[in-house]
């Protein structure tokens, strides 16, 4: 039951702060005019990738099945791996290593999901191994 609540709530706090932070926190670059930046369109992406690991938190809590919470943690653990990919491999953002986006807001995504990452596979080793 312990463990159900806090991972849960782990996962719903990175997930808010996955689908927010580049919105209000840790901001990309901001839109001038008709010019949008590859930043932008991330964290527009990273806004779907945080509601899905935020509702995968709220389901881990509301769950108690051992498997159903396992397959819920390896979404989690993939929709990490997501969060990772979405600034550096799929969409990228500025060519520039000054701007915020690569200052900022991809590093803190960074550590966040890589935080994810870690706090997901711990809890997807508990349960495998975890006897019924």
């Amino acid at each position: 039951m312990k463990n159900r609540i806090i991972l849960g709530g782990v996962v719903v706090v990175f997930g808010l702060l996955i689908a927010l932070g580049p919105q209000f926190l840790f901001k990309v670059c901001p839109v001038v005019g008709d010019v949008i930046m590859k930043c932008h369109w991330s964290a527009q992406a990273e806004i779907g990738v945080g509601a899905l690991i935020a509702a995968l938190g709220i389901a881990l809590i509301v769950f108690a099945n051992p498997k159903t919470r396992l397959g819920l943690t390896i979404g989690v653990l993939l929709s990490g791996i997501l969060v990772l990919l979405i600034p550096h491999a799929l969409i990228g953002g500025c060519p520039g290593h000054l701007m915020p986006c690569r200052k900022i807001t991809f590093p803190a995504l960074t550590v966040i999901s890589i935080l994810l990452l870690i706090a997901g596979a711990i809890n997807a080793l508990y349960l495998a191994r975890r006897k019924e």
